[in-house]
């Protein structure tokens, strides 16, 4: 015999402000720990999703990243000339050699500046890029003073929108797109000619070297090939690989900070718990022993006052996801320590996300709620109905 589950139900009922304070406690702990975790996806999500598993990404051996990087003429034509480089209309090698440098540019909303990167492309540079859309104005005519800005540049920057202009590299650069790249980080990088832009910035040689492949099966041997040639002191990885690795140091902070505060604040929400189990028990004393006189066992006391935990965290998990959801609506930028560059993304959320914070909301509920439930299981029976 078991005690029924709507008998719980009416408890938490009977208290409806310490349940509401209770679980709005679990609410805003399951609140943080989702939306910590929702950052470090989107974070992830955006460079994931910048690259392509055809696409691979050639820079200088140990640069880290393509500001870095630096790729002579000689070395890049011998990289786009490997035979497992696929090949366009018209027998065009699909490849875009590219440099890579930051400028700082100021915030439309106040006077601070922020590192943008800035990045020249070949022709072929957006066909390797099918994730990049110009949603407004044009692309950028070869050989001229002409970008196009990245969605997110062009909404936070001074001068970055469409007619407006840039002076950087001792030159004036005409806006004349604007690009969508899905949310991408190319969203935070304004595009130009490389070759103007090298001539600009006084740069005689590539940051890196874009290649689209044949069959992506091929990348071993191309990889193989180009980093054993002793003429080259080159490094290849996959695109996709590429931008997760330029993730790595800004994830690690935020996961590692986020479940600090959020294990700092669970253990304040589980001793809220506990202290509303606690009271729980202390007012239903006599509740209790008549209970164990009716028959019900101590196994049944426990598992009631644990179900009823544990209906406490399922709703501060339900509350908290629900606060958490909104967080999708909003995008953020800040510094990715790996290029120096900003990086605009959005939270993300997704069902992993959903069930861990659910499951966290749980265990806080569970482990609030088993001490107060060992004692109500516990109590003798005389000496509960004496408390009458």
């Amino acid at each position: 015999m078991s005690i029924p589950l709507s008998y719980t139900l009416r408890n938490l009922a009977t208290r409806k402000l310490t349940t509401l304070l209770t679980a709005g406690g679990m609410a805003l702990v399951v609140f943080v720990f989702a939306t910590v975790l929702m950052l470090e996806e989107g974070l992830r999500k955006t460079l994931v999703e910048t690259g392509s598993p055809d696409n691979v990404v050639v820079t200088r051996r140990s640069a880290g990243n393509e500001v870095q990087s630096v790729i002579g003429r000689d070395q890049a034509v011998v990289v786009e000339n490997q035979p497992e480089v696929a090949n366009g209309a018209g027998g065009l090698r699909l490849t875009s050699k590219e440099t890579v440098v930051l400028i700082s540019l100021t915030k439309r909303d106040s006077d601070k500046f922020s590192n943008v990167l800035i990045r020249g492309v070949g022709q072929t540079g957006i066909e390797l890029r099918p994730q990049v859309a110009i949603v407004k104005g044009r692309m950028f005519r070869p050989g001229s003073t002409e970008i196009i800005a990245g969605k997110s540049v062009a909404e936070r920057y001074q001068g970055a929108g469409i007619g407006e202009t840039l002076r950087f590299g001792q030159r004036e650069w005409t806006v004349v797109g604007m690009m969508d790249a899905g949310k991408t980080g190319f969203d935070s990088e304004i595009w130009g000619d490389v070759d103007q832009l090298m001539q600009a910035f006084r740069r005689p040689v590539y940051s890196s070297v874009i290649l689209k492949l044949n069959d992506p099966a091929a990348f071993p041997q191309l990889k193989a090939r180009i980093e054993s040639d002793p003429r080259l002191t080159l490094e290849v990885k996959q695109e996709s690989v590429f931008y997760a690795e330029q993730s790595q140091l800004l994830a690690n902070f935020i996961r590692y900070l986020g479940m600090v505060l959020s294990i700092i604040f669970s253990v304040g929400a589980i001793i809220g718990a506990m202290i509303t189990m606690y009271a729980s028990v202390a007012n239903r004393t006599a509740e209790i022993g008549t209970l164990r006189a009716l028959g019900f066992r101590r196994k049944n006391i426990l598992s009631a006052f644990l179900a009823e935990a544990l209906m406490l965290g399922a709703a501060g998990g339900v509350a908290g996801l629900v606060l958490a959801s909104f967080m999708q609506f909003f995008t953020i930028s800040t510094m990715n320590w790996q290029s120096f560059s900003e990086l605009a993304f959005s939270f993300t959320l997704n069902l992993t996300i959903i069930v861990k914070s659910f499951l966290f909301a749980l265990i806080m509920g569970l482990v609030g709620g088993f001490l107060p439930a060992a004692q109500a299981a516990r109590l003798n029976i005389v000496d509960s109905l004496r408390a009458a």
